[in-house]
């Protein structure tokens, strides 16, 4: 088993491209295959080196290591040439030398009839030489006979050799063109299954008859259904990130975008998630649905929650480094990231939201929040901050239970509810009146923040009572 990604470096990685690429590095890894990446760049006005660059990103990212390459089309282009050449000395291509003028007045009368486009064939059997003129190569498509193949996602396809004409393989500048140059890689890197859109559809008749005119074995193909967005139209930028680093950005950890991206048109059972071993284990592309599926944020949101809370905690810690260093927050000022997940975790839905809500352990807090401390550090809770701010002072053990016991203890001589003492240090501990259950809270924020913010607190609070 011999699959490849081919993506084509004129734009981000899109969530499409990325779940092609999980398919077929599934279905390598499956068969004790090889999975290859094979950059399509052959379009030098619109391929980019950061393009580039992000496609090699997103792989790493999600965790899909390929096997061989990355393949630049470009450095093969004295291969297509050769190939080229074989098929003008076999007679299976032709030199053209339509001016662009002829073929587009040719469309237009086709058009006019209600005829599908298509060239006319005005070269295919011999033409002279045109001073000046640079000709492109046409591949000599049959006229007779029937396309057929076996698709193992949408079953068998037939195309008429009469619905296709002769396609351009080669510009006047010698560049390839698309169809014919991912023949010639497909053939030499000895693919065996070729999974890609289904937008891709009327393209593999043309190709087959190009890898036939070659005497190439054909590969076995997998049209998968587009991704749409939840209003059924094609998904795009209007939907929100389409990008998979725009996802990373976002928050997400690469198992939840995976196994959400697995399921968009395939399903084992009423299963929702599924580790990569369990992918490569079950996965079948024949499995795949051959209709369109619809992207849905919330899903996403749910599972990456999922994996926030299920995954070992310091594996979650490592994805979160990176939001610290964009976010300017140094992980070694304040819990580890491995505690600071395992209270987080169920708190949020997003890596990012994370970082934001976490900046309070790491850094000191500024103006506590107008509302919460008007509410809160108000002159009665002078005596519960003081009192709970000694029995702080005297805990040897830092720890959320000892912690809770301090708490719970101190709410108990002072004949108070747990919220008299839990929200004042709240707003106390973080500024704000939200925060993790007070017991995670300040072990979170530590010894000597805690007190600290608590000798704060109370400054605030005696100096609002001495202005009443």
């Amino acid at each position: 088993m011999r699959t490849r990604f081919a993506p084509s470096p004129t734009g981000y990685l899109h969530v499409g491209g990325a779940r092609t690429a999980l398919f077929c590095y599934l279905e390598a890894r499956a068969r004790n295959g090889v999975f290859i990446l094979r950059i399509e760049d052959t379009d030098l006005e619109r391929s980019t080196p950061e393009s580039v660059q992000a496609i090699l990103d997103g792989m790493e990212w999600l965790g899909l290591d390929y096997d061989e390459g990355p393949f630049y089309q470009t450095q093969r282009f004295d291969r297509y040439a050769d190939v080229v050449q074989q098929l003008l000395d076999d007679g299976r291509a032709y030199h053209c030398y339509c001016s662009k003028e002829r073929i587009e007045g040719i469309r237009e009368e086709q058009m006019k009839a209600g005829l599908k486009p298509r060239y006319d064939g005005h070269c295919r059997d011999g033409a002279e030489a045109v001073a000046g003129v640079k000709p492109v190569v046409r591949f000599r498509n049959p006229h007779q006979g029937d396309v057929v193949f076996d698709d193992l996602v949408r079953g068998r396809i037939s195309i008429s050799n009469t619905e296709l004409d002769d396609l351009v393989i080669a510009r006047p500048d010698g560049s390839p063109t698309y169809n014919f140059t991912v023949v010639v890689d497909d053939m030499d890197m000895k693919v065996s299954l070729v999974i890609r859109g289904d937008d891709h559809i009327n393209n593999t008749p043309r190709q087959i008859n190009i890898y036939q005119a070659l005497g190439a074995e054909l590969p076995d193909f997998a049209h998968v259904p587009m991704i749409l967005g939840d209003d059924g139209a094609r998904l795009s930028k209007r939907h929100g990130a389409v990008g998979v680093l725009q996802y990373r950005e976002d928050g997400y950890l690469p198992q939840a975008l995976l196994n959400y991206l697995v399921r968009l048109g395939w399903s084992h059972g009423d299963q929702e998630v599924f580790s990569l071993q369990e992918m490569i284990e079950l996965f079948d592309i024949r499995q795949v649905n051959r209709k369109a599926s619809a992207f849905s944020t919330d899903k996403l949101d749910w599972l990456n929650q999922h994996y926030m809370k299920t995954l070992p905690p310091a594996e979650v810690a490592e994805h979160l480094v990176w939001y610290f260093e964009k976010a300017g927050i140094n992980p070694e000022k304040g819990p580890s990231l491995a505690d600071l997940v395992s209270v987080q975790a169920d708190r949020v839905k997003t890596l990012r939201e994370m970082t934001d809500q976490s900046r309070v352990f790491y850094e000191d807090i500024g103006d506590f929040d107008a509302g919460a401390a008007k509410k809160h550090l108000r002159p009665v809770a002078e005596q519960p901050l003081r009192a709970i701010g000694n029995r702080l002072a005297d805990l040897e053990i830092w720890e959320p239970e000892r912690l809770d016991q301090v708490v719970r203890i101190t709410a108990e001589e002072l004949e108070v509810g747990m919220g008299k003492i839990a929200q004042p240090l709240r707003v106390a501990l973080t500024g704000t009146a939200i925060s993790p259950s007070i017991d995670k809270t300040l072990w979170l924020v530590g010894r000597e923040r805690s007190l600290a913010r608590i000798s704060r607190a109370l400054e605030y609070v005696m100096a609002r009572a001495a202005a009443v």
